[in-house]
């Protein structure tokens, strides 16, 4: 290379340098904060995700119903304890609307009666409470009733409380098996909404309810049918555990004396009859981890509802047997039988992911880095060959003053070279390489500086002694 071409070569200006490098410094630094801000934004959405509210929606009815007040009562505790699994209950016509709800998808959990068709889709998480079948006769004057037995209720009109079908098929199945065609009697139906008057205003043979024993549905009817002072008289089931061994859905139960009122005793003595459970159902495709939460919550909540809803005290552990009548949800099961999984079985899944995706940002983030160090190693690598390039010039130069200006722009590739090297942009091995360069080019420059003043001052001697 000419010397001229060298020298013709632009110096490194400090200002331009410095200026590239504080934007160079100012981008990597902006892309340091966004990445730090994804990889909060990615923790804090998975941490929302594994404990974020769950609403439940829950199908119950009919409305008005006891069943509904003790879900609205819970519902309304697991707000106030700010719990994890949220309910929001959707008010039905019934039990058999409740379960056709949950067969269809459009519920998550539903509150469903044994004997209606039950959700295939679903399993049981709890069981709510048990309702009672109380046929009685009405009380009719002085005399008292002379139906005595279910046997004798054949070509006889029977009032039964409630317009769900379920109380049809039961009092058929009743019948039936007492030995009394169905077809040969004739049913009344009544809404629970204004039971009294409406009975009141009926003259049936007999009448049957089906609920819990402590129904005030139940005792308003029974009371509605003590006339002229005598009192009804219930019927008892002989064949109810002969009933309950043949359907599935039944059992047989006892009904203490004086149940529905102490004076005078409703009924005087213990009446054996038929039993059929209410039952919270989930879909099975909801999520194990999620029944499980919600069976815990639904345990611990039911002392907080026990005083205005005293049914709530029956709420019980399914049957998790696995040949159970109606089967237990995964998730209740695992609640139940102390199987449920730890946090680190539920999310060790989301864990790895989560340390996978750190570690993808991670690499994300060393490449961008890298990235932005590129251009530091070119421009350094420039840097690099401009000092050698200087170093060969010195070597020949024949003035100071270009020697001085050559050791000022050594002195901004050095500052700027230490920078790339506290940036990370250079290695250790690059830095000893660069040191090597520069310590050659001072050695280079202190030579040929001595060479010059030195032919200097030859050349200034010389004339004098030829003159003398």
């Amino acid at each position: 290379m000419a010397k001229n071409d060298l020298l013709a070569r632009p110096a490194v200006q400090p200002q331009g340098v410095s200026s590239s490098r504080r934007r160079r410094r100012l981008r990597g630094i902006l892309m340091l904060i966004a990445a730090l801000l994804a990889l909060f934004a990615v923790a804090g959405g998975i941490t929302y995700y594994m404990l974020r509210p769950i609403t439940l929606h829950i199908a119950v009815g009919p409305p008005a119903s006891d069943d509904v007040k003790v879900i609205q009562a819970l519902s309304q505790a697991f707000a106030r304890d700010h719990a994890r699994i949220r309910l929001r209950p959707v008010i039905t016509e019934g039990s058999a609307q409740s379960a056709d709800e949950l067969t269809q998808g459009k519920t998550d959990l539903a509150i469903v009666r044994a004997d209606v068709d039950l959700p295939k889709n679903a399993g049981t998480v709890a069981f709510l409470r048990k309702n009672f079948a109380v046929i009685w006769i009405p009380g009719g004057g002085s005399k008292k009733s002379k139906i005595t037995s279910i046997r004798q209720l054949a070509g006889k009109t029977i009032g039964v409380i409630g317009r769900t079908p379920a109380n049809i098929r039961l009092l058929h199945i009743i019948l039936d098996q007492s030995g009394v065609s169905p077809e040969s009697v004739a049913v009344t139906q009544f809404s629970t909404v204004g039971i009294s008057e409406a009975i009141r205003s009926a003259r049936l043979d007999a009448y049957m309810a089906v609920g819990p024993l402590n129904s005030r549905v139940t005792a308003e009817a029974i009371a509605a049918t003590s006339r002229a002072g005598t009192e009804p008289t219930f019927l008892s089931l002989g064949n109810a555990e002969a009933i309950a061994q043949k359907f599935a859905a039944y059992d047989s139960g006892e009904i203490p004396a004086g149940t529905f009122n102490a004076s005078p005793p409703r009924p005087d003595d213990t009446v054996t009859t038929i039993t059929v459970g209410h039952h919270f159902m989930a879909r099975r495709s909801l999520s194990e981890n999620t029944v499980a939460a919600f069976a815990r919550q639904l345990f611990g909540a039911r002392q907080a509802v026990i005083n205005e809803f005293p049914q709530s005290a029956k709420i019980e552990t399914p049957d998790t047997d696995k040949d159970a009548a109606i089967p237990a949800h995964p998730g209740a099961a695992a609640f139940v039988d102390g199987e449920e999984r730890s946090f680190l079985d539920r999310y060790s899944d989301y864990l790895w992911g989560g340390i996978m995706l750190l570690s993808v940002m991670g690499s994300v983030v060393a490449w961008f880095g890298g990235h932005l160090r590129k251009d530091e190693r070119l421009t350094n690598s420039g840097l690099r060959e401009r000092l050698l390039e200087m170093l060969s010039a010195a070597r020949v130069s024949n003035s100071i003053d270009e020697l001085d200006a050559m050791q000022a722009e050594a002195d901004i590739i050095m500052r700027e070279t230490l920078h790339c090297f506290e940036d990370g942009a250079i290695e250790e091995g690059s830095l000893t390489a660069f040191s090597i360069a520069l310590e050659q080019f001072h050695n280079a420059v202190a030579d040929r500086k001595a060479f010059l003043l030195d032919m200097s001052s030859n050349h200034a001697r010389a004339p004098r002694s030829h003159i003398a």
